[in-house]
């Protein structure tokens, strides 16, 4: 059999998975994904709108927080996403993808409101916030078990069917606005217990907003606990390893699947208890506001880090209500600001690549491959 030698060419560059990379280094590569994306940002701004970019980028911080005002709706939206990405992290370590997040707040947030409605006055409001708080977590709760116990016991897949359950709770939603709608006929709920405020949370130390960042704190702080400290903490990494290897170390697979699941769902449900009784005191459908799908981005990009979670949801939150404020300022489509957004995010998202591998240029001279 003859044998002859075909020449390549060697690639240019070759990519390799780091073994490590210092904090400074990875902020460096961040910082400058940052920069890239503005630049990029000011050039479509131009392209596309014909307005100033820095006057743009004004106007967003301006509506972030350039009013007390604003800036603690910012704040208000700020814990509430990081609540729910806090929520998607003992399940996204379990490698179970949670894509039904949005159905679960939506859920506790239908909780939360039926409660509003049905007992109104007729217990103290304390004890009423709390009665509120825990029915949101139940019923998120529930709603995450039906997947999961599918998933832990049919092994069906956990994404298509997160997904589909976020649309059935959608449709309740609006099987109940019919029935709350206030007033009669505009297919709405209205505000809940405007006069009263029954259900309504309240202010501490003269912010109405405590209670919201208080209730988030306490829940960031008890997941990492949980996580770090807490055998069940180890064993959800475990099973994220593989279930094979949970099995061989003699965990529960199906039990750890139903129980980590429930956890994120009640955490869910929680998020929308303070949606509806901390901030919007009414409910729709679109009263989750795609945070459920926001806070898979947060909870990825920080990789499960507390610290990083509270800065990135910092920053959507901040581009979310900066891009309401140019809507009206500069009279642009709501559209236009989520392109900003979504080029910040495909740059940031972006740069995790080069933070977890790296490029070496190699030797461009010809190789020798023998062939047959």
């Amino acid at each position: 059999m003859n044998s002859e030698k075909k020449k390549i060419k060697a690639p240019a560059f070759h990519v390799e998975k780091r073994e490590g990379i210092s904090f400074r280094k990875a902020c460096a590569i961040r910082a400058t994904a940052v920069v890239l994306s503005l630049i990029v940002c000011a050039i479509v701004i131009v392209l596309i709108t014909g307005q100033n970019p820095l006057e743009v980028y004004g106007g967003i911080i301006d509506g972030a927080v350039g009013t007390s005002r604003r800036f603690w709706v910012t704040v208000r939206e700020t814990v509430i996403l990081l609540l729910i990405a806090v929520g998607l992290v003992p399940v996204f370590r379990m490698k179970f993808w949670n894509i039904g997040a949005e159905g679960q707040i939506l859920m506790g947030a239908t909780a939360s409101a039926a409660l509003m409605i049905y007992i109104k006055d007729s217990i103290p409001n304390f004890l009423l916030i709390l009665i509120i708080m825990i029915g949101g977590m139940v019923v998120g709760m529930l709603w995450a078990f039906i997947p999961a116990f599918f998933k832990a016991n049919y092994n069906t897949n956990e994404t298509l069917f997160t997904l589909m359950m976020n649309y059935i709770a959608m449709q309740i939603v609006n099987c109940l606005i019919v029935i709350w709608e206030n007033p009669v006929g505009s297919n709405t709920v209205g505000i809940i217990n405007g006069a009263t405020k029954a259900g309504w949370f309240p202010s501490i130390f003269g912010n109405a907003y405590a209670l919201n960042i208080i209730i988030t704190l306490v829940a960031t702080v008890c997941i990492s606990v949980y996580m770090k400290m807490d055998k069940h903490g180890y064993e959800i990494d475990v099973v994220g390893a593989g279930t094979r290897t949970a099995l061989y170390a003699g965990i529960n697979v199906k039990k750890v699947i139903c129980r980590t699941m429930m956890l994120s769902g009640a955490l869910c449900g929680l998020a929308g208890s303070v949606i509806v009784s901390g901030a919007s005191h009414t409910i729709s459908t679109s009263t989750a506001g795609g945070r459920g799908f926001t806070a898979i981005i947060v909870a990825w990009m920080s990789k499960f880090n507390p610290i990083a979670m509270l800065a990135i949801s910092a920053f959507l939150s901040f581009m979310q209500q900066g891009a309401i404020q140019i809507a009206s300022q500069f009279g642009l489509n709501e559209n236009a600001s989520d392109i900003i957004t979504g080029i910040l995010l495909f740059f940031l998202i972006g740069c995790e690549f080069f933070i977890n591998y790296r490029m070496e240029r190699t030797d461009r001279g010809d190789t020798e491959d023998k062939a047959s």
